[in-house]
């Protein structure tokens, strides 16, 4: 049995990979969702990670497709008590930004669409800087103190907003940020190392990286001359023209080949030893992309590994 993380000071305990629920109703229809959602549960996973803007840049899609998934799941299977579940406010159009109407209107939207009375955790999804922290706090506390929230986070913030969020809660002894939702991953490190993450160790917060595998570059199919059927490879191959993707590959199929492990499995675990993650966030379209992930929780790499990958993406 895998054993579950902290996720900060939360108390809520995670499955040490979150399971990224954006390509639930995008590329992967409902059956698809649930098979994935299932084989997840079965290996001990506990972390689902969505929000009511997935997919709204779908044709045809309007948003909160993959809480409707989600939704649906958690009632067939009647397991809402053993998942926790992450959804994020503020990028949805038509509710955008993060006043406390909007908060307040689209955690009942997501609270219908994800069929629960409660959300085991309730980010920001992008900071809006026109609204100040104090009133941010103090909707998604209202909403703590209503039951509807069980801990709240924020995703894509600067350092100085997050400090200033967490010194008025403190002040005020109203709900606090748990945890932080960075993007983070091999070829991405200055996008969360340095202040940000320094403001998280020093506040206890947990990370929950997202793009972990670097939209698919960290799985190693992505090579010289090959192509890739997928909606984000134009994203992913970019990382192949640059020397540090290069480096990054070829200490990553060291490592997988020593250790007889995949190669998402061995970026995976690299992100899941750094200072301050609780769990990297990564999603899969059909069953077979998840024993890759599933097997982070499994693998220690040792110190010289670790090193010999931070070297390379340095």
């Amino acid at each position: 049995m895998t054993s579950l993380r902290d996720l900060g000071p939360s108390g809520l305990q995670v499955f040490p990979l979150c399971l990224g629920g954006n390509v639930f109703g995008w590329t992967a229809d409902e059956d698809q969702s649930f098979a994935v959602l299932d084989a997840y549960a079965a290996a001990g996973g506990n972390f689902v990670d969505t929000a009511d803007a997935y997919s709204h840049w779908v044709p045809g899609n309007e948003g909160g497709e993959s809480e409707t998934v989600i939704g649906k799941w958690l009632a067939s299977r009647g397991n809402r008590a053993d998942v926790v579940v992450a959804t994020k406010v503020g990028a949805l159009p038509g509710y955008k930004g993060l006043s406390a109407p909007t908060i307040k209107s689209a955690a009942e939207e997501s609270l219908r669409r994800l069929g629960t009375d409660h959300i085991d955790l309730y980010y920001t999804h992008f900071d809006d800087e026109t609204v100040p922290v104090e009133e941010i706090i103090t909707a998604l506390d209202d909403l703590v103190k209503e039951g509807k929230v069980r801990e709240i986070a924020a995703s894509n913030i600067s350092p100085a907003r997050l400090r200033a969020s967490l010194a008025f809660s403190e002040r005020e002894g109203l709900a606090r940020y748990v945890a932080l939702q960075p993007h983070y991953n091999l070829v991405s490190r200055d996008t969360y190392e340095g202040e940000l993450q320094d403001t998280a160790a020093d506040a206890g917060l947990a990370a929950v990286p997202y793009f972990a595998l670097a939209a698919g570059f960290l799985t190693g199919k992505y090579r010289p001359g090959t192509t890739v059927d997928s909606a984000r490879a134009g994203s992913a191959a970019g990382h192949l023209e640059s020397e540090r993707g290069q480096r990054v590959l070829a200490a990553l199929d060291t490592v997988a080949r020593d250790r007889d492990a995949e190669i998402a499995t061995v970026a995976l675990a690299w992100l899941a030893s750094r200072p301050t993650v609780a769990a990297p966030i990564a999603s899969a379209r059909t069953v077979d992309q998840l024993p890759a992930l599933l097997a982070v929780a499994g693998l220690q790499l040792t110190d010289e590994e670790l090193a010999a990958l931070t070297a390379a993406s340095a």
